[in-house]
């Protein structure tokens, strides 16, 4: 159940027209259509059955029996439509209110990061994989996910090695992948501190580790399962490391568009 106030709750009803039973503009097969985009959820399955049934009341299921990130996750995309299709102002004072509702709901998740752990590429795979993660924590069961997330991770890192030109061996385990793709790192001159490339390094071991509790704890084999706060744990320092890494690609792509341009003027100058 999402943890929301009675008083966050009127706001949201409030600024989501939900008084008649309708949720803004929306037409039964657009919002099932938006809801589906936005958290992969059926907004009429039977378990967000509600009063009579009606748009608001559907929603209100739904706030009901999804845990508090998954519905912020809602609220805030239905925030987005509300400023952009139904004309409410940026500055509404209902609106200011949600966006804080929505923020805590998101931060008071397990792993505050998670929605770094998502898919790079459009391959069905990695996009299950992705959505396999997201799950485990949004049901509050990151011990159940250990094994999806070593996936998720192991087809991350090779995406990361495969842009950096790095030959990638399917065999290859994971903590050798990220350590040739950590030695790539030290020698493009995007980390600024010793530190920072001491931290990545000793994330190798950590990585090799991981295989261990992959096979051992988790639900890959017929294994016992990894307590609860070590799982928890474990999908933190991943989703940190994801979302740490996702900057640093961003500054590698900015970093040799710059190069390239100045390869186009340089060709341009007559000599």
């Amino acid at each position: 159940m999402a943890d929301l106030s009675i008083l966050e709750k009127r706001q949201l009803e409030r600024l989501l027209q939900m008084g008649d039973g309708y949720v803004l503009n929306f037409s039964n097969r657009t919002l099932q259509e938006f809801v589906s985009d936005s958290v992969g959820r059926d907004i009429y399955d039977a378990r967000y059955a509600y009063g009579s049934g009606s748009k608001a009341n559907v929603l209100r299921g739904f706030w009901k029996e999804e845990g508090s990130r998954r519905v912020g996750k809602l609220l805030g995309d239905l925030l987005d439509y509300a400023q952009s299709e139904c004309g409410v102002a940026a500055d509404d004072k209902d609106l200011l209110a949600c966006r804080r509702t929505v923020a805590r709901l998101i931060k008071d998740g397990p792993v505050p990061e998670l929605d770094a752990l998502s898919a790079v590429s459009d391959k069905r795979d990695f996009e299950a994989a992705a959505k396999a993660v997201r799950d485990a924590i949004d049901h509050n069961e990151p011990e159940a996910g250990l094994d999806r997330l070593h996936t998720f991770i192991i087809k991350y890192v090779r995406s990361l090695c495969e842009r950096a030109g790095l030959v990638v061996d399917r065999d290859t385990p994971l903590h050798s992948l990220f350590g040739g793709y950590v030695k790539y790192l030290g020698k493009s001159g995007v980390i600024e501190s010793d530190m920072t490339l001491r931290i990545l390094k000793s994330s190798i071991s950590t990585l090799e580790a991981f295989n261990d509790v992959r096979n051992n704890r988790s639900l890959a084999h017929d294994n016992p399962i990894l307590n609860y706060e070590e799982a928890l744990l474990i999908f933190n320092h991943a989703a940190a490391s994801v979302r740490f890494l996702r900057s640093i690609e961003r500054q590698v792509e900015e970093h040799a568009r710059a190069v390239a341009q100045a390869e186009d003027i340089n060709d341009d100058i007559p000599f």
